[in-house]
């Protein structure tokens, strides 16, 4: 794109799952352009709508009174543009993708999504389009940035799941298992065990010990404490559980081209295979404390609803800055936020990169502090 012919054409969609916080940037991205004299369009649908160049004209009146609501107007869907089903076959769009951009006169596309949008959004930069990207997950685990938004409200809905459940964990003498979003990193399940005072957290990054995270709740017994808060990320692993997806890993990295297939998808069901296992856990902990045991699962819960003010903000402050980054030509970039500012991350620095929790992250030093078990 020329520097004496500004950008005047911006496309917008979101995809992979919902989360608070979209719209908000949708109105960020699409208030700015328009005062800037852009023309700002939204794909339906993720990019099953760009690929079938379904959208509708983002002006004033469609931006209109969705700061606070949840969701996106724009609808979502998990479309790959390189694996797309079609009359039930797998095929590549790309090229009907980058046909429908330049159909539309766009002179840069706005991705917002998690870190598979972030992968399907640099491929389409590598196929020449002029694309930025936004990180939105309740996961926080987009690499690059400090905080993805959807995250703090998240964290609110789970974090008030637990301060209710503390009731009649205290009143039935129980042990009350929260499953917490988090497949991948524990971001969600350690800042809402933290906030709300859970007495065991487990993270997928942190392997525990069915023995020893027993045993953190017979000590609590032991003080006269007959009741228990177990916060769990729904990918946390026990330790024999973290051993054998390590193992897996390693087998894919060591593969050579023609097995890294099979290598892949013996990962996959290693995962899906050794995760979710909450029923057991409380089962396990039933059977060793003598201590009922009670399972609640948040699920879409967390995803849904109102998005917070701290939401509101961080996603109106990315879609901003995003068309300042647009005037100035920098693209196949991620807009991160980085402090109260944001900056430019390219997305070949994003993708395939997962935002794990530290160990010795502060959350967690804070939480031993306190007393918190970790199951290890």
């Amino acid at each position: 794109m020329n520097s004496d012919k500004p950008a005047k054409h911006i496309g917008i969609l979101t995809s992979g799952g919902d989360c608070p916080g979209l719209n908000a940037a949708i109105r960020g991205i699409g208030k700015t352009a328009t005062s800037e004299g852009m023309q700002v369009i939204g794909f339906l649908d993720g990019f099953r709508g760009l690929m079938e160049n379904r959208s509708v004209r983002l002006d004033n009146s469609k931006l209109s009174g969705i700061l606070t609501i949840g969701g996106t107007i724009l609808g979502t869907s998990r479309d790959k543009p390189h694996r797309m089903l079609m009359g039930g076959k797998v095929v590549d769009m790309t090229d009907v993708i980058v046909e429908n951009y330049h159909k539309n006169h766009l002179d840069a596309l706005v991705c917002l999504g998690g870190g598979g949008t972030q992968k399907n959004a640099f491929r389409l930069s590598k196929a020449g389009l002029n694309i930025i990207t936004l990180p939105k997950t309740i996961d926080n685990d987009v690499a690059g940035t400090d905080i993805t938004f959807g995250f703090d409200t998240a964290l609110g809905v789970a974090v008030d799941a637990i301060d209710r459940l503390h009731s009649t964990a205290h009143s039935h003498h129980r042990i009350i298992i929260v499953e917490i979003m988090g497949h991948r990193a524990g971001w969600l399940a350690l800042g809402a065990g933290v906030s709300g005072g859970a007495d065991v957290i487990l993270i997928p990054e942190i392997p525990y010990n069915n023995e020893k995270l027993a045993q953190s709740i017979l000590q609590r017994v032991s003080k006269g404490k007959r009741f228990s808060i177990v916060a769990v990320a729904e990918g946390a692993l026990s330790e024999e559980a973290y051993k054998k997806i390590g193992k897996a890993k390693d087998d894919l990295r060591n593969a050579e081209n023609d097995e890294k297939l099979a290598a892949k998808m013996k990962l996959k069901e290693m995962e899906a295979k050794c995760t979710g296992k909450i029923m057991q856990i409380a089962d396990d902990l039933q059977r060793i404390t003598g201590l009922e045991s009670r399972v609640t699962i948040l699920g879409h819960l967390q995803r849904g609803g109102t998005p917070s003010a701290a939401d509101r903000l961080l996603a109106t402050r990315l879609g901003t800055a995003c068309i300042q980054y647009i005037k100035d030509e920098k693209f196949g970039i991620m807009v991160a936020a980085y402090g109260d500012s944001t900056k430019a991350v390219p997305l070949k620095d994003v993708v395939g990169k997962v935002k794990m929790v530290p160990t010795d992250h502060p959350w967690i030093i804070s939480a031993r502090n306190v007393g918190t078990s970790f199951g290890d």
